[in-house]
């Protein structure tokens, strides 16, 4: 038997591969199929199931492709309601996989369809369970994303979840491997750890979900309050994965379309495309096209733009560094942004030698922002919710990326204001967005908040 996480760390998503005698499973595969391919070959081994603990909100998944291409079934648990041929999984079924067994654990709260995966060995013994969205490390599956309106609020999944959590997992011996679906930086949980396996008894200790004297009323308590507003793309995702997507392939053909600089600004100019600069920052900032966004591949790029572009009906023309040009197009199809119409040939230098215009945006380093802060400037902290709880410039007004949209009118019309986030990343993403937005007044603080407490600025 072998077991392995394919992990992914700008999605912070673990998908699995599982094989016994032959005969393989994959549980929660991303967009792209050739890793799984290529991994099941290395074994001589046929792919039998594609097993999904739910409808993911945070990525496109790749079961419809996996199973045209494999033949495989697609399996969820009870309640799932799919547009296309899928196995609907009884609570407790068991599905034979060479030599070891995966019963479906219908495990609602999450999503209603929610479903954990135990895999047991050869001896019959349970082994590990790929528990999706209903159990992370640490923390457990937000509750609100599967409400629906009065008919069923999130404090209702929550005691649902809670029941599942109970009657299922919290059973089940500790020694048994957790293999969760998302770790620390995935917006579907809220204190999730960095780790990406652990044991379920040391969950048990750890995660104050499982905690044995938790009432039903202090869960539902707890795992609701202070939840964030989900992502705008997460319902897009939702559907996408329910009811179905253009093939992975032809997304990729697409997206890596080469356009000259006259095709690209024509294109530009005749199609209402987003403009996604996806260069290291320090490249945007020395030079970027007028009006573009700016989120780094080198970064959080895929739940960035999720979050920010926020429509996957958007459509998209790239600058990107030579030779990623496929990288950034199968990481924006995995948050379902499938309309990338090509990239820039030969990048910025191309478009500066064709002599088209060339923005900057300002940006200091911490010393010179230090100085400047004596004359009182308006400063901005960028950075979400818990980071500027925990510690900030105490004259920076907060406008947290996430929802940049809602504090626009709070920047000034005149005179220089200055952004930071916690290392120069989001800020310059902010920059970008406002300058996008005819807000050119914006200054990036360089190295962010950390660079921000070596200069001796104080903070509290």
């Amino acid at each position: 038997m072998k077991v392995e996480q394919i992990y992914t760390g700008c999605l912070s998503q673990g998908a699995y591969y599982i094989e016994s005698a032959g005969e393989a499973a994959i549980i929660d595969p991303l967009r792209e199929t050739k890793p799984y391919l290529e991994r099941a070959a290395r074994d001589n081994a046929k792919i039998k199931y594609i097993f999904e603990t739910h409808f993911h909100a945070d990525f496109v998944s790749g079961h419809l492709s996996l199973s045209q291409q494999t033949g495989a079934p697609i399996v969820y648990g009870p309640h799932a309601n799919p547009s296309f041929d899928a196995v609907l999984a009884k609570d407790e079924e068991v599905y034979k996989l060479g030599k070891v067994t995966i019963t479906a654990l219908h495990t609602p709260g999450h999503t209603m369809e929610s479903t954990t995966y135990l895999l047991k060995d050869e001896n019959g013994k349970d082994y590990a369970i790929f528990s999706g969205d209903t159990l992370f490390l640490g923390d457990v599956g937000r509750p609100d994303l599967a409400q629906k309106g009065n008919e069923i609020t999130q404090e209702d999944l929550a005691g649902i979840l809670f029941d599942s959590l109970r009657n299922k997992i919290m059973p089940l011996a500790d020694d048994v491997i957790v293999y969760p679906a998302h770790g620390a930086g995935s917006a579907c949980g809220k204190n999730m750890m960095k780790e990406t396996v652990d044991t379920l008894g040391n969950q048990k200790k750890m995660n104050y979900a499982l905690r044995a004297d938790m009432t039903r009323e202090e869960f539902i308590k707890e795992v609701t309050d202070g939840l964030a507003p989900p992502p705008l793309y997460f319902p897009m995702n939702v559907k996408m994965n329910r009811e179905g997507y253009t093939a992975f392939d032809d997304v990729i053909a697409q997206g890596t379309t080469p356009l000259d600089p006259e095709a690209f600004e024509r294109m530009a100019n005749d199609t209402s495309a987003v403009v996604l600069d996806v260069r290291n920052q320090i490249d945007f900032i020395d030079g970027h096209i007028p009006r573009s966004i700016f989120i780094g591949l080198d970064g959080g790029f895929a739940p960035w733009v999720g979050a920010l572009l926020a429509d996957v009906e958007q459509k998209i023309l790239l600058v990107v560094p030579p030779g990623r040009e496929e990288e950034a197009v199968t990481r924006l199809s995995r948050v379902g942004f499938d309309r990338t119409l090509g990239y820039l040939q030969g990048g910025i230098d191309a478009w500066k030698e064709a002599g088209k215009e060339v923005d900057t945006l300002d940006s200091v380093d911490a010393e010179t922002f230090k100085e400047k802060l004596e004359n009182n400037i308006p400063v901005f902290d960028v950075r979400n919710d818990g980071e500027y709880a925990n510690g900030r410039i105490s004259c920076a007004a907060h406008a947290p990326l996430g929802f940049l949209n809602e504090y626009v009118s709070a920047f000034p019309d005149n005179g220089k204001c200055y952004l930071y986030c916690a290392g120069g990343y989001r800020s310059v993403i902010a920059a970008s967005i406002l300058k996008s937005r005819g807000i050119h007044n914006v200054v990036n603080v360089a190295g962010g908040f950390a660079a921000i407490k070596n200069a001796g600025i104080p903070v509290s």
